[in-house]
C-alpha cells in the first residue's frame, strides 16, 4: 500500500544526461520512466518538474554577460524539451503523460491551468509541468515547490545523485552520516543546503514535506512512495 496518494516528482535535467556531457542519454531516460511507471501502477497521481541544465549548460557558454532575464528564458525553454522528451518515453512505455507549460508556446505543448492538470491527476495521466514558474529569477526548486503546493501533493521529491541529506559533504567526509528525517527549522540552523531559499521557505510555510533521495538507485522511487527508509524527510 502506498504511502502517499499524489507526489511532486523534482527531477533536475542533469539526471537525464546519464554519463554524457549534456543532452538527454536514452538509456537513461527510458529507465527513469520505468521508476515512475512502477509508482503510476500503485494508484500514486504523480506530477513532474524538471530542471533544464543537460539542455542549457551545453549552451551555457554563450550566456557568459548575458542579460539574466534573457538566460532565464533560454533555461525555461530548456525544461520543455526535457518535457517533451520525458512525456514521449511515458508515450513509448504505455503510459499517458501531459506537458503544461508556464509559459505560452501552445502548438508545442498546452498552457498550464490548475484545474485541468487536477483532472488529468485523476483521470491518471502523469503532469509534466513545464517551463518553471515562467518567470525569472526563479528556479525550479521554486517550481517544484509552487506547483506541489497548488496541486495539493502530499509530499515534494527531490531526486539527486545523493540518497539523502548528510551531515557533511559524503564525497569529501568519509563519517558523514545520512539523516532519516529533518525538520525544517534544523535543516536552516545547520545551513544544509537541500533547496534553494525560496523553495525551501515555501515548502515551510505551506507544510509541504520533502524527501530527498537518489534517482539513482534502482527501486528508490517506489521505496520513498511506499513508505520506507530511503532518502532524508525534511518536515515542520
Amino acid at each position: 500500500m502506498a504511502a502517499y496518494k499524489r507526489i511532486l516528482l523534482k527531477l533536475s535535467g542533469e539526471a537525464l544526461m546519464g554519463d554524457d556531457a549534456y543532452g538527454i542519454n536514452r538509456a537513461t531516460i527510458v529507465r527513469i520512466v520505468r521508476e515512475v511507471q512502477e509508482v503510476t501502477a500503485l494508484g500514486v497521481q504523480v506530477a513532474v518538474v524538471i530542471g533544464g541544465g543537460n539542455i542549457f549548460r551545453g549552451v551555457a557558454g554563450g550566456s557568459v554577460g548575458m542579460d539574466r532575464a534573457t538566460a532565464d528564458y533560454m533555461g525555461m525553454l530548456a525544461t520543455v524539451m526535457n518535457s517533451l522528451a520525458l512525456a514521449d518515453t511515458m508515450r513509448q512505455e504505455g503510459m499517458t503523460a501531459r506537458v503544461m507549460s508556464a509559459i505560452s508556446i501552445d502548438q508545442v505543448v498546452e498552457p498550464y491551468v490548475r484545474p485541468k492538470a487536477l483532472q488529468y491527476l485523476e483521470e491518471g495521466k502523469v503532469v509534466v509541468f513545464a517551463a518553471g514558474t515562467g518567470n525569472p529569477f526563479f528556479t525550479t526548486d521554486t517550481a517544484a515547490a509552487l506547483r506541489g503546493a497548488e496541486i495539493g501533493a502530499e509530499i515534494m521529491l527531490k531526486a539527486t545523485k545523493v540518497d539523502g541529506v548528510y551531515t557533511a559533504d559524503p564525497k569529501k567526509d568519509p563519517s558523514a552520516t545520512r539523516y532519516a528525517s529533518i525538520t525544517f527549522d534544523e535543516a536552516l540552523i545547520k545551513n544544509l543546503q537541500v533547496l534553494d531559499a525560496t523553495a525551501f521557505a515555501l515548502c515551510r510555510d505551506q507544510n509541504l514535506p520533502l524527501k530527498v533521495f537518489s534517482i539513482f538507485k534502482q527501486g528508490a522511487l517506489k521505496r520513498v512512495v511506499m513508505g520506507e527508509d530511503e532518502g532524508t524527510l525534511v518536515h515542520v
